[in-house]
């Protein structure tokens, strides 16, 4: 069996909403845009296809299949993964892949091969669970206040734990985070990510508060280009630091923080960040031998599959980005998240498909 063709499909997403924020400095994510689908044919299978949500994605990835992609790719074995895989790495030498594009075509190949043995991926990659609990990952609200009744109402739709993604400020967010502990009490895990708002003084100073207050981990404090500088923070500070979510090197780079001691709680798998399905289980696997954690980052349905074949992760990352909550279509009341039944990963539900994809959302449907 060969690859026969590779191209992009543009998905034009509209705007959220209502709009929301991240943390003081960043960009509202509240733009749509041309996002993409990539999808590769095959001459005796079904096609395999991957979804990127970025806005722009759509034009980034239909330079790349027909400059390098799709060269590359043709004539390959689809069911050759790792073998791409290491072509990936070995044309990002000179590429420099965008992080969020780089394991599409690892995607789009894990969903071939669900399709072609009738099977969803995370059956495939070994499932471990069947389902797994939600946190409520939030957006940036305005006030304290508003961030405990929006605490308060992901708890009644089912949600077990809390991060918030707050101002960058380290004193205000102390102080948020102090307030949210005594507000739900003891019996809550909570998380906090700084969305690398912080210097390495400014990270310290809010540890402590995290630490006092009880928080399951703390994450992204910081830029991830100093693993030293992460090391002096988990040496000054009690709070558990998850690390490597948006740093280059996938499962090398991570096991760069672990051997450092700087990634005290776990390390970031993704299939949207971290190298797709094949880079996350590296990952996993490697996170595993030091015995610390590998939590799955981000809302996506590819990271849906990798909950439920990784053992060392804790929870499925669910966003939250609106007051009044709205909880994520396949969260259940009971806040569990439950693995997917469908033949291959699928793409979002919701989205309008391009006609060349029709049948291939009512398969995956």
């Amino acid at each position: 069996m060969k690859i026969t063709d590779v191209d992009v499909l543009r998905v034009d997403t509209p705007p959220a909403s209502p709009p929301f924020h991240w943390r003081h400095g960043l960009p509202s994510s509240s733009r749509g845009g041309a996002c993409a689908v990539l999808r590769v044919r095959t001459d005796h299978g079904p096609d395999g296809v991957a979804f990127s949500s970025r806005p722009g994605s759509a034009v980034v990835m239909t330079e790349l299949v027909d400059r390098v992609l799709r060269e590359e790719l043709v004539g390959r074995d689809p069911f050759a993964r790792e073998l791409v895989w290491h072509r990936m790495w070995e044309l990002d030498r000179i590429e420099e892949f965008p992080l969020p594009l780089f394991g599409l075509v690892d995607i789009a190949l894990w969903d071939f091969a669900g399709r072609y043995y009738d099977s969803p991926v995370w059956n495939l990659l070994g499932g471990v669970r069947e389902s797994i609990p939600a946190y409520a990952s939030t957006s940036t609200f305005r006030t304290v206040e508003e961030f405990l009744h929006v605490a308060d109402q992901a708890l009644e739709l089912g949600y077990r734990a809390i991060k918030l993604h707050a101002w960058g400020d380290a004193v205000a967010d102390g102080r948020l985070a102090i307030a949210l502990r005594e507000h739900v009490g003891d019996d809550i895990d909570l998380m906090y990510d700084g969305s690398a708002g912080f210097d390495l003084p400014d990270a310290i100073r809010l540890g402590h508060v995290l630490s006092d207050a009880d928080f399951l981990w703390y994450e992204e404090p910081m830029r991830e280009f100093s693993i030293g500088a992460y090391a002096q923070l988990a040496s000054a500070v009690k709070v558990p630091l998850l690390v490597a979510e948006t740093s280059d090197g996938v499962h090398m780079n991570s096991a760069d923080f672990i051997r450092a001691g700087a990634a005290t709680f776990g390390v970031r798998a993704s299939a949207i960040l971290r190298g797709g399905i094949t880079g996350s289980m590296r990952t996993a696997h490697m996170a595993d031998a030091f015995q610390v954690r590998a939590e799955i980052h981000g809302s996506a349905v590819p990271n849906q599959h990798l909950a439920m074949a990784i053992s060392n992760t804790t929870y499925y990352e669910s966003l939250v980005t609106s007051n009044p909550v709205r909880r994520e279509a396949i969260v259940g009341a009971d806040g569990l998240v439950r693995a997917p039944r469908h033949a291959g990963i699928a793409l979002p539900a919701g989205l309008e498909y391009p006609t060349e994809l029709e049948s291939y959302a009512a398969d995956a449907a």
